[in-house]
């Protein structure tokens, strides 16, 4: 295994600091909710963990607590030891993200969760991972984040064998829930982690640029192992999996990690770790019901307002907190929230195609599971590729130009799947949409620098929080928000008189395109709103000239 880091870390550096870029600050896991389909929860990881690569490294490359001095280009045993074990940990929960998706069908048929309820398989992971990753992040940076990472392990680790054998629907998504917990605990504590046991420079970069691509890897790793595993033994086949991968981090862990501490936290902001909690957990339930009876129902209004009331609580409380979960002052800075709009806007939209897409393989082609996987294995391999140039755009054209450049191409390149039908399905999703994934990472890593360019390092560790919180607010939202316009589509297609393919190939179109839509009106906003930040910095300098 040293060798295969050896060469790893070689090829990373060939790249330099792209290679860093290519990763993801501190990806939240979550699973994403979903239509009214036996697929509803097929992709909605998938997206994610590809996307968690795409800036893993990009924005944690400076971090706020450096205690290394800078070290020779090459890493010692330990060391790789080291670093092997954190990627193993994220590689572990990429392929979390990605491997279940595909055995819903499965896993509805054997537990007899109705379609109506397949949703919560994923919905139930994503509610905690989402919701209490801000709080076990800054949990870690006062406890400890060798603490907090190992027990999020071994919550992981035991929730994935409880899925195994779960024996009725119950089991199965309390199980999920828990590993949704162990996941916001393993996430952002791994990366500070990552980043803090290697000093700043070619050996850190290195570390990042290795750990991203695991994590691209380990997307598409679990696409294509989930539907082969489902189809030769049993949906229950990957979870074992995932519990013997946290069994091997486990192993290591209390030995080969150095406990860290972020020595300027002086407390937890409790009110603001409520407020925030809470009114995330709102606002994913609220989404996630909605994707499948619609804005209309009562749990459904009273999730969304009272998340936005609690949105709006937080912000009060983090204006006034000595110590804040997430700085406001930092989010006014133009390049800071414009970003976070782009990566927002773009992990959002692609989650919903890859959830669209596999909709319509199984479901219009009659697709089957493995089949699947392999198609969104080749969006895995093209999105890494994208992640590897990104950087080299940066270096070349500027974060703003590549974040544009990114969000117009994902915008432009998912547009024509507006047409997709039976006849060419199939050859669209491998080409355009493919292609689509090679500008979503662009635009995944440039706004990673974009919202962390400027700052200091004292800033880096809130601002990065900030991209993490865009990231998975986008990929909460993507998938309910474009299935429900879709499913709309499809129900008053069918009382038109359409045959129930037909409707739901029609509604699969309505959301794609709006879906491509949606980015290119994004993308001008950036482009121009960047732009007069660059005009008004440039103003600025005149005047102290």
């Amino acid at each position: 295994m040293t060798d295969v880091l050896d060469r790893a870390a070689a090829d990373a550096a060939g790249s330099g600091n792209g290679a860093a870029a290519t990763a993801n600050p501190t990806p939240n896991s979550t699973a994403n909710p979903t239509p009214n389909s036996t697929d509803s929860t097929l992709t909605q990881a998938g997206t994610q963990a590809e996307t968690q690569a795409g800036t893993q490294a990009g924005t944690q490359a400076r971090t706020t607590n450096p205690t290394h001095d800078p070290a020779p280009q090459g890493m010692s045993t330990r060391a790789k030891l080291v670093l092997f074990l954190l990627c193993a940990a994220n590689f572990m929960v990429a392929v979390d993200f990605s491997i279940l998706n595909i055995a819903v069908p499965s896993i509805g048929k054997d537990l007899g969760i109705s379609e109506a309820n397949l949703q919560w398989v994923s919905t139930a992971f994503a509610l905690p991972s989402g919701g209490f990753l801000l709080l076990s992040g800054r949990i870690g940076d006062l406890a400890g984040r060798k603490k907090v990472f190992v027990t999020g392990t071994v919550l992981f680790t035991a929730a994935s064998l409880i899925a195994a054998l779960a024996w009725v629907p119950a089991v199965l998504l309390g199980a999920r829930a828990l590993q949704g917990v162990g996941a916001a605990m393993i996430v952002p504590t791994g990366m500070a982690l990552l980043t803090t046991s290697f000093a700043e420079g070619p050996q850190r970069e290195r570390a990042l640029g290795i750990n991203g691509t695991l994590m691209t890897v380990g997307f598409t790793f679990g696409m294509v192992l989930g539907g082969f595993l489902t189809q030769a033994f049993s949906w229950r086949s990957t979870m074992v999996l995932n519990t013997a991968m946290g069994a091997l981090v486990l192993v290591g862990a209390p030995r080969l990690l150095t406990e860290s501490r972020n020595a300027h936290s002086s407390k937890l902001d409790i009110p603001g770790a409520i407020t925030v909690t809470t009114a995330l957990l709102a606002l994913i339930y609220a989404l996630s019901t909605a994707a499948q009876v619609g804005f209309g129902r009562a749990d459904v209004v009273s999730g969304l307002v009272g998340g936005v009331v609690l949105l709006a609580a937080f912000v009060a409380i983090e204006s006034r907190a000595a110590d804040p979960l997430v700085s406001l002052r930092i989010l006014r800075r133009r390049s800071v929230a414009i970003g976070n709009l782009g990566g927002l806007v773009s992990f959002a939209t692609m989650s919903s195609v890859v959830f669209l897409g596999t909709l319509f393989l199984q479901q219009v082609n009659g697709m089957s599971p493995t089949l699947t996987g392999l198609v969104f294995g080749v969006m895995g391999v093209v999105a890494a590729l994208g992640g590897t140039v990104a950087p080299k755009a940066i270096g070349r054209f500027g974060a703003r130009a590549t974040l544009v450049g990114g969000l117009l191409a994902q915008g432009a390149l998912i547009a024509p799947l507006a047409l997709i039908d039976q006849s060419n399905g199939t050859l669209l999703l491998l080409t355009v949409a493919a292609a689509a994934a090679f500008g979503h990472l662009g635009a995944v890593v440039a706004y990673g620098v974009t919202a962390t360019g400027g700052l200091s390092d004292a800033e880096q560790g809130l601002a990065t929080g900030l991209v993490t919180t865009s990231q998975q607010v986008g990929l909460t939202i993507g998938i309910p928000l474009f299935s429900a316009l879709a499913s709309a589509r499809a129900d008053s297609l069918r009382e038109a008189g359409h045959t129930a393919k037909d409707a739901l190939t029609g509604g699969i179109r309505i959301g794609l395109g709006a879906d491509g839509l949606v980015l290119l009106a994004v993308a001008v906003l950036v482009g121009l709103g960047l732009r007069t930040t660059r005009k008004a910095r440039a103003g600025a300098a005149d005047a102290r000239i």
